[in-house]
């Protein structure tokens, strides 16, 4: 079933959409930010004694590529927010309530696994995790698809890295 919201290229779809995108990139950057900083302590000596998988990218990958990730999930989730307020049936507002629900408890879990992973040294609760995270990803392509194909196309390199990471975390398990 496509539940597409109507045309996005009206001024009534782009009146609101950048402030939308500037607040939820700044708080999934921000929040994701802070998640990473308060779990620092356990990443330069416990991690780094890890025996790790061979095809683990250095440690300076990570930075740059969880930013880029968390720039695409807040311009993606903001767009929802956007369809929420401009969307003129109550069947596409309920929809994309649903999926922006299902984001943010999503996020949370995103949010837990570098804590678990790193703060409490983990890594099987960790690969627990990252594997809730790997299914809720995939539902909210499903789900953000049927409202707007660039918000669900915007986390498709989000799916890719967290596959990787979820092979990283199964390889540390395996390993140690």
């Amino acid at each position: 079933m496509q539940i597409h919201s109507g045309p996005h290229n009206t001024s009534s779809f782009k009146s609101g959409l950048w402030w939308k995108i500037i607040i939820c990139v700044i708080a999934t950057v921000g929040l994701g930010s802070l998640s990473g900083i308060l779990s620092m302590n356990g990443f330069e000596g416990w991690y780094q004694n890890l025996n790790k998988p061979f095809f683990t990218p250095p440690n300076w990958i990570f930075g740059p590529a969880w930013t880029i990730l968390y720039i695409l999930m807040g311009g993606s989730v903001a767009i929802i927010w956007q369809i929420i307020a401009v969307a003129r049936y109550p069947i596409i507002v309920r929809f994309a309530k649903r999926g922006f629900i299902i984001f943010i408890i999503h996020f949370l879990f995103n949010l837990a696994w570098s804590p678990i992973f790193f703060g409490l040294q983990m890594p099987v609760l960790a690969l627990i995790i990252i594997f809730i995270i790997l299914a809720f990803i995939i539902i909210l392509i499903r789900h953000f698809f049927r409202l707007d194909r660039l918000s669900a196309f915007l986390l498709i390199p989000y799916l890719l890295w967290v596959s990787f990471a979820t092979a990283l975390n199964l390889g540390i398990v395996i390993l140690n």
